[in-house]
């Protein structure tokens, strides 16, 4: 194996797991450590990785605009744990909005399989694909297709979200900050998903713990705009004292 084919399958394991080490890389590859240790020496130059004792952790920024594949895989127990959690808050017959993120697909696929005749408004074209076989309604906003992140953005978008009013929009985001609010890193797919918030009787904001703390470059709105915050595991205490104090539900 190539030394560039031997890094990307390290950045694979470390998209799947988070982090490595270069003891067992080194038995994986059939390479000694050392090699190891020059293939994450190379990877942290290029910004992917930190290296730590024994290994290396994967470098994920929330300023960085992801693309769909690499942000579906990065945490999903964690997604699905929230995409079962959501379904108290939605009954059959609901008309929903859905941004195109990883977090949102996962929670249509759940909701899908257990509930009737929803509807779901969306930009993403991965949920408009994959969502119609389960026999449920799906309208897409249209607009201009933004292939890194299969999702729709522009003046069509925009004008076709306008149009509707559903019971329930249902959003992800890059980082939440007590400071800040909900943050993104790309403007199109954030204004959009501004709309949609306007739009909606009721919003819920699906965030894993990993989101806690981070800042990325777009605003999305402060938190008090949610009604419901859905996560996979309790929040630390300044954080539930000031949700509830914005009159935010924490589902956890």
């Amino acid at each position: 194996m190539l030394g560039f084919e031997r890094r990307e399958k390290i950045i694979e394991f470390l998209r799947r797991d988070q982090k490595v080490f270069v003891a067992g890389l080194s038995s994986l590859f059939e390479v000694t450590e050392e090699t190891i240790r020059r293939d994450l020496e190379k990877l942290e130059k290029e910004g992917i990785v930190t290296r730590t004792y024994g290994g290396a952790v994967l470098n994920v920024h929330t300023n960085e605009d992801l693309s769909y594949q690499t942000r579906h895989t990065t945490n999903l127990p964690e997604k699905n744990d929230i995409a079962r959690k959501l379904a108290r808050l939605v009954s059959d017959g609901d008309t929903l909005m859905a941004d195109p993120s990883s977090t949102v697909f996962e929670a249509l696929r759940e909701l899908g399989n257990a509930k009737k005749n929803l509807t779901v408004i969306t930009n993403s074209s991965i949920i408009f694909s994959e969502y119609a076989k389960l026999g449920h309604t799906v309208i897409s906003t249209g607009g201009t297709l933004r292939p890194h992140s299969n999702s729709l953005v522009g003046a069509v978008a925009n004008e076709t979200v306008s149009k509707y009013v559903v019971d329930t929009a249902l959003f992800s985001c890059k980082g939440l900050s007590i400071e800040y609010g909900a943050t993104d890193s790309n403007e199109p797919e954030s204004e959009l998903k501004k709309r949609m918030l306007a739009q909606a009787r009721k919003t819920v904001l699906l965030a894993d713990h990993t989101k806690f703390d981070k800042v990325a470059f777009v605003k999305l709105f402060d938190l008090g705009s949610v009604d419901y915050l859905v996560t996979d595991r309790q929040p630390a205490d300044e954080w539930l004292e000031r949700l509830e104090q914005l009159g935010v539900e924490v589902i956890y």
